[in-house]
């Protein structure tokens, strides 16, 4: 008689267990979240984690060292940037981002660069052939003559080559096509992406080497498999950018050793990712002269002020309902905002009776409330037909009153804004209190309300 095979249901975002299948997780309450995977076995594995073995004593916290940790620099400056100052021995970094975005050529660039400066690379692939990869490393004309290459989906195969190799680094590419023998199960189904990234980790902090794994993401850009493993992971990097524009740009999610609101931003070319050390000037390029609907704001990613151009066309609506759309703007923040202008500001026709598309240019997403003044200028500038000043920055949180509220950072924002040749700023007043104005010529307007902003925009009419 043939063994009935006991199987359980997981949930997707949070890895809890049950007998049988529901609508809604019990434990995070996601919807549509639990999957059938064969039940795992109860037998612990205490040889897979044995590199950490001895190492869970207690230790006082006086005798643990407080001194700069150690970090291994790379080449790229915006990944140093992401990463927190460069990678930290003993972590385990995850990258996930859409197919084609440049995961595994950041990856390789930056396996290069480390080869050159005498480190100990290994990269093992799951996707691609070694002349695959040795085809990629040509094309992108980096020196990888150092790099050490194992094409192994096994976990037992890929944890026997990292004992004996000790790289300094490693990468796997893809986590989704590793898989261990003890699981029946297929590769990249939950339970096989858990385990192998619960035995990677424990590899990575009893050997101290660090680990970078790939990961693929599902229809809507979250990473595929159980949310438990981005917790599981000391930091969990996202690519973003439209694959028809040349930028990329990588965010930090979580960051165990550095700052969660840093991003590094990338351009695309023949030859392989580039840093793109001034992002405002790159995102402002190609910006169009003496037309509506288009201004200037400012957003803080992180330590890093970035200029940005917001669009916005207001027209007129042809159909019993007005249409929103938004490119990189939250959709129901920009509904709040049109709200708020059509209650406070006097315009030709009304926001309910026009469809209005906003977008940021390049396809940048950005969340900050500071971008609200920038937007509410643009909609405006479009709805009157006001071709404002190509040299005024506009940036301010607006509050559901129509009262402009101060942002964080003002000083840094202004300064970016002189840097690159602005002459005039539309911002909050009260941020204006206790700020270094630059000695340049810029000049600083401040504003309590959406009224005050009109009035603003006309004095900095083209």
């Amino acid at each position: 008689m043939a063994k009935t095979r006991i199987t359980a249901f997981y949930c997707k975002e949070c890895g809890c267990e049950t007998s049988k299948w529901a609508g809604q997780c019990p434990a995070c309450h996601a919807w549509n979240s639990l999957v059938e995977e064969p039940k795992r076995d109860r037998k612990v594995h205490t040889d897979r984690y044995d590199v950490l073995a001895g190492q869970n004593g207690p230790v006082p916290i006086r005798d643990v060292s407080s001194e700069e940790e150690y970090r291994i620099e790379v080449d790229s400056k915006e990944l140093n940037r992401v990463l927190g100052g460069g990678i930290v021995p003993g972590s385990l970094v995850l990258i996930g981002g859409d197919p084609g975005i440049g995961k595994s050529t950041l990856l390789m660039q930056t396996c290069a660069g480390l080869a050159q400066s005498g480190r100990k690379i290994l990269y093992i692939s799951g996707e691609e052939s070694l002349r695959q990869i040795k085809m990629r490393a040509d094309r992108l004309g980096t020196d990888c003559g150092s790099v050490c290459l194992l094409c192994e989906t096994n976990l037992d195969r890929i944890g026997e080559v990292i004992r004996e190799f000790k790289p300094d680094v490693a990468v796997v590419d893809s986590i989704q096509t590793v898989y261990r023998e003890d699981i029946a199960s297929s590769p990249g189904n939950i339970a096989q992406v858990r385990e192998c990234t619960n035995f990677l980790m424990a590899l990575a902090k009893g050997l101290s080497i660090s680990i970078f794994l790939v990961g693929h993401v599902d229809k809507e850009g979250n990473i595929a498999g159980p949310k438990v493993m981005e917790h599981m992971v000391d930091t969990v990097l996202y690519f973003e950018g439209e694959r028809s524009a040349s930028y990329r740009v990588l965010r930090a999610v979580k960051n165990r050793f550095g700052s969660t609101d840093e991003i590094g931003v990338f351009e695309m070319t023949q030859k392989g990712l580039r840093s793109v050390e001034n992002p405002s000037q790159y995102m402002l390029s190609g910006r169009p002269h003496g037309v509506s609907g288009s201004v200037v704001s400012c957003c803080m990613e992180g330590t890093r002020p970035m200029l940005l151009e917001l669009q916005a066309l207001a027209s007129r609506s042809s159909f019993g309902n007005a249409r929103r759309s938004t490119n990189g703007v939250d959709y129901n923040r920009m509904n709040m905002l049109l709200a708020v202008l059509d209650r406070n500001v006097s315009l030709p026709t009304a926001m309910s009776e026009c469809d209005v598309y906003v977008n940021i240019t390049g396809g940048i997403k950005v969340a900050e409330p500071a971008m609200d003044l920038g937007l509410v200028a643009a909609v405006i500038s479009s709805a009157q037909k006001l071709v404002i000043d190509e040299k005024t920055v506009v940036f301010g949180e607006v509050g559901l009153t129509g009262e402009v509220r101060g942002v964080s950072q003002t000083a840094q924002r202004i300064n970016e804004a002189a840097k690159l040749g602005f002459n005039r700023v539309i911002m909050p007043r009260v941020s204006l209190e206790g700020v270094d104005i630059p000695k340049s010529s810029i000049k600083c307007i401040g504003v309590d309300g959406i009224a005050e902003l009109v009035v603003a925009l006309l004095g900095a009419k083209a």
